[in-house]
């Protein structure tokens, strides 16, 4: 058994996410549905910083309005931490303090991120000493999204969207997110999707069918091309998400009238990502968004996954 003995402090660092293509296929027995998905990791942060503790406890900052975060044992940073203790026989607590900056509830899997970077957090405060297989390991078990934001980088993931293929990505990506006032609850937004194909199940794509990620997503990424990229964006969610939110649509046209070469809801949404070709188109089209009164951010991709930043 693992003493709670080690580091007084560590603080790691993982990022949100962007679903390039994203195919939804059926509803498997596990309540998950069969995905086929290109990942971008983007250079939006969550921080997490851990100090020992006899208990498990989380508090946020940052900047965004976390006043709806739970803190009890559901919230996935505590289940992360639990999670790593029982599998390594650590004796102690933690207590976690966050900085959110991924939108909550955004489609950018900002969860997924703090229970992935309070994993390396953790093995690291307390000296566990666990290998890369292992917290990937874990990390499969905490949820679709988390191995991921512990791998980071571009990457294809099927099955859940948790078994991860790394994806060859040239260069840069230069994206600008509308960050929405309100968040999306995933359960939703797939529900939403189910009860159309099931009313449509005579006209559209068939859900039983093994969803693929597109050649031309994979040669759009290997080449660095952010032109031909945003031919080949696709996400089978969107439709359910702007169907949900209607006002996310006309987002989606205001950005590309305004110089995206593309736009996608991210994930679930409602967060929306318009790629662009370099910095400067970037930068001016965040400044007509944010002057027509949206919140805009710059981020580029694909940055690093899940890591420690500081410790003592």
């Amino acid at each position: 058994m693992t003493e709670p003995v080690g580091l007084h402090f560590a603080h790691a660092r993982a990022p949100g996410k962007i679903n390039v293509f994203l195919k939804v296929g059926q509803l498997q027995s596990d309540g998950y549905h069969e995905l086929a998905t290109a990942f971008q990791a983007v250079s939006l942060y969550e921080d997490v910083r851990a100090y020992p503790a006899a208990d498990f406890s989380v508090s946020f900052s940052g900047s965004i309005d976390t006043t709806a975060l739970v803190t009890d044992g559901s919230n996935l940073a505590i289940k992360a931490a639990r999670l790593l203790a029982k599998k390594t026989g650590y004796r102690g607590g933690v207590r976690l303090e966050i900085e959110k900056n991924v939108p909550i509830a955004g489609g950018m899997g900002g969860g997924s991120a703090d229970a992935a970077a309070t994993l390396v957090a953790c093995d690291a405060l307390w000296g566990t000493a666990a290998s890369r297989d292992e917290l990937v390991s874990l990390a499969a078990q905490l949820g679709a999204d988390v191995p991921f934001a512990l791998s980071g980088g571009t990457a294809i993931g099927t099955g859940r969207g948790d078994q991860l293929s790394p994806a060859l990505a040239k260069g840069r990506f230069h994206w600008v997110l509308a960050i929405a006032e309100f968040g999306m609850s995933t359960p939703e937004v797939y529900s939403a999707l189910d009860r159309h194909r099931e009313k449509h199940a005579q006209d559209i794509y068939p859900a039983t069918l093994q969803p693929v990620v597109d050649t031309e997503v994979l040669q759009a990424l290997r080449a660095g091309d952010a032109r031909q990229l945003a031919e080949a964006l696709h996400n089978d969610l969107q439709a359910p998400a702007l169907g949900l939110a209607p006002g996310l649509g006309r987002i989606l046209e205001l950005g590309e009238q305004m110089g995206a070469l593309a736009g996608i809801v991210s994930g679930s949404g409602p967060t929306l990502a318009f790629l662009v070709p370099d910095a400067d188109s970037a930068l001016e089209l965040q400044v007509a968004l944010s002057a027509s009164r949206l919140t805009a951010l710059r981020v580029t991709g694909p940055v690093h996954g899940a890591r420690l930043v500081q410790e003592w």
